[in-house]
């Protein structure tokens, strides 16, 4: 799959407790870019942070918090990551989504045997 130097980067902010009908939010919104041929996706759980509500969620082991942190990113084409948004407009009914240009070096996988 072939990306132009200029693509997007779309974030989005969720908590792990976050569903999409019935499944985990980040599991959903992953597979779903996956089904639209989007480039890739990656979730990252923080240790760490707080949103809107200002709540603070945490790993500590005195605040243990079942919600921590979940950030996935998702880079492609301009058009493919607009073409999304309205998908992650339905999903995310809590949290916050970000997008900014994004240069993309490189972008290859090893070929298959």
């Amino acid at each position: 799959m072939k990306i132009p130097t200029e693509g997007k980067l779309v974030r989005v902010f969720i908590g792990e407790a976050d569903r999409w009908r019935g499944r985990p939010l980040y599991e959903a919104i992953v597979e779903e870019a996956r089904q639209r041929g989007l480039a890739g996706a990656t979730v990252w759980k923080g240790s760490m942070g707080f949103g809107a509500h200002s709540r603070l969620h945490t790993s500590h082991i005195l605040r243990l918090s079942q919600d921590l942190p979940v950030v996935i990113e998702i880079v492609d084409a301009a058009d493919k990551v607009e073409a999304f948004l309205p998908v992650l407009d339905e999903m995310v009914k809590e949290g916050l989504v970000t997008l900014e240009r994004a240069e993309v070096r490189l972008y290859r996988a090893q070929g298959r045997s």
